[in-house]
């Protein structure tokens, strides 16, 4: 099985934990790599993140994404990386706490792939909408490809 690069964008420590938590009962080889907000993000995957200079671009599987951070929100930060056909591809979840109409409709407009409510959990207990994206990003991370 391929080891799975995943981009977590998200500014509250807490949640990076939780996540390394819901991750780490997957079993599956992985690499997580953390942005604190969207432009961090973007420079990451732009290669501009080594002290101002160039530094290797980052190519994840999967990004997981905030949609309320400070510098630059979720929404904005997908705006731009739908624009560049090096990054348009990428799977994104947004995982948040956010539940207004407003942003599940931008987002899904966006192209993602699952909009998930925190907390992630892949225990298969929740019956919210969450569930259907959690299962698909689940399925997306165990896959061999």
């Amino acid at each position: 099985m391929k080891n799975k690069k995943i981009l977590l964008v998200e500014d509250d420590y807490l949640d990076v934990t939780s996540v390394k938590r819901a991750l780490s009962k997957l079993n599956i080889e992985h690499t997580l790599l953390v942005a604190h907000n969207g432009v961090d993000a973007l420079s990451m995957l732009m290669g501009s993140h080594e002290e101002g200079g160039a530094g290797e671009k980052i190519q994840p599987d999967v990004i997981l994404l905030d949609m309320n951070m400070p510098k630059m929100n979720g929404l904005e930060f997908l705006r731009i990386i739908k624009k560049y056909y090096s990054l348009n591809n990428i799977k994104v979840f947004v995982m948040t706490t956010s539940a207004e109409e407003y942003d599940k409709t931008e987002a899904r407009k966006l192209g993602i792939s699952g909009y998930i409510l925190k907390p992630l959990d892949f225990s298969n207990t929740r019956k919210d909408d969450s569930a259907i994206a959690i299962q698909s990003l689940k399925e997306e991370l165990c896959s061999g490809s």
